[in-house]
């Protein structure tokens, strides 16, 4: 409803229309539209479900009132309006249930304001007035000229290795300091906790986009995409355990595709399974952030991984972190690590439970919840490189393809080699 409104998409549309339910409100709000320029009997009575039916007919106003009084599921019903509001058009809701979370789900959704009954005829004139600015907002930037973007994929070599903490904090730093418009996409559909680090609810968003891919476009993206902040939205979800997985993957390259258009950042949190089913996912991604741990499990899978990305996704950057590093108690040296998948470690985050739980308890991110620490520091840093990937985009691709390649001739001898220094460090008794 509150999509990006182009210059000369309203031409051939009434200026105005509203669905009111009760008649006090009529005749408070028709000498405010005809103060405004606006023909009088475009304010019609009956409420939201008059709305829906009349637009499904007809072409959406530039600025639409309708009334939620006599709607017993506003958000599903408000859905249903997006369904037949083409994209441009400003709605304002109007109602009798004075809650904030509904005020704030309404905006969400896509809602431009939320009047509460009785309305007056000042607060009427302010509300159409902003809605108005609108369209007489200044564009800084021509909507038709290549957007820099920088997609970004954050893979865990293990389940619990911390990637979607990382990614999380990740598209906060992007949004909140860099001022980026940032997308996260959580696609581990059905425990995905993207939404819950940031305290939100999930919507039902992501797998609508699944069972429907043929509506996934930009108007779509405005209304089913859960705002953080100023900058970010996120796309996740909690599907049903009885529920599997019946997708070609289809539908995340589409939303991919309309990220790129609305968005300069877009964060992928991406479990390691799913490059295995959707391997073209990583089609267009620019950074393959890969998340491990000094285990000898990790070390293991971080050199498939590495094997696989040369094969599939050579075009990507890979970014190798070593997460939660304790100094003295890690299972593999950082030395021995890096021996084993024939590259360096290009950040380490070291271990911080305190931190972390602070983060879960605040129901904020790990950067936002402790920026002063030192795991945050380290996170800022991992941002700051992805940021300047398009800078450092040929040196980059080359160094990929080297690491790529020794991960590729590394055979099990290296693992063994690993499990023998292992034993041996053993304290007596151990085995």
């Amino acid at each position: 409803m509150n999509a990006p409104w182009k210059p000369g998409s309203t031409g051939n549309r009434d200026p105005f229309a509203a669905f009111i339910c009760d008649d006090t409100t009529l005749d408070q709000l028709r000498p405010v539209v005809i103060e405004m320029g606006w023909p009088p009997e475009k304010c019609n009575k009956g409420g939201l479900r008059n709305a829906v039916q009349s637009l499904s007919i007809s072409a959406s106003p530039n600025i639409l009132m309708v009334d939620l009084s006599e709607s017993g599921d506003p958000l599903n019903d408000i859905n249903a309006l997006a369904e037949v509001c083409e994209p441009g058009t400003v709605v304002i809701a109007v109602g009798q249930v004075n809650d904030v979370r509904l005020y704030r789900d309404l905006l969400a959704s896509g809602i431009h304001d939320y009047l509460l009954k009785p309305l007056s005829a000042p607060q009427l004139r302010d509300a159409l007035t902003q809605a108005q600015q609108v369209f007489s907002q200044p564009k800084n930037s021509d909507a038709s000229a290549p957007k820099r973007h920088i997609s970004t994929a954050v893979v865990g070599t293990r389940g619990g290795v911390g990637a979607s903490t990382l990614a999380t904090s990740l598209a906060w730093l992007f949004s909140a300091d860099n001022k980026l418009p940032t997308a996260l996409l959580d696609l581990d559909i059905h425990f995905g906790t993207g939404a819950l680090a940031l305290d939100l609810e999930p919507g039902r968003g992501l797998t609508d986009a699944i069972d429907n891919p043929s509506r996934i476009d930009g108007l779509f993206i405005e209304r089913a995409m859960i705002r953080a902040n100023d900058n970010l939205a996120i796309l996740s979800a909690e599907a049903p355990m009885n529920t599997p997985l019946m997708t070609d993957g289809s539908a995340f390259l589409q939303l991919e595709e309309e990220f790129r258009h609305a968005f300069e950042m877009t964060v992928i949190d991406l479990p390691r399974n799913m490059l295995i089913n959707f391997p073209h996912l990583l089609a267009e991604v620019n950074v393959v952030t890969l998340v491990t741990e000094l285990t000898l499990a990790s070390a293991r899978d971080a050199i498939r991984i590495l094997s696989w990305l040369k094969s599939n996704a050579s075009h990507a950057r890979p970014l190798v972190i070593a997460n939660r590093v304790q100094s003295g108690v890690a299972e593999i040296s950082k030395s021995d690590f890096e021996a084993s998948i024939e590259r360096k470690i290009d950040f380490t985050i070291p271990f911080d439970q305190k931190a972390a739980a602070n983060a879960a308890k605040l129901g904020q991110t790990f950067a936002e919840a402790n920026r002063s620490s030192r795991a945050s520091a380290a996170i800022r840093s991992i941002a700051a490189s992805i940021i300047g990937t398009g800078n450092e985009e040929d040196g980059a691709e080359e160094a990929a393809a080297a690491g790529g390649a020794k991960a590729t001739l590394l055979g099990k001898f290296d693992i063994k080699s690993l499990m023998a220094k292992k034993k041996d460090n053993a304290p007596v008794g151990a085995q």
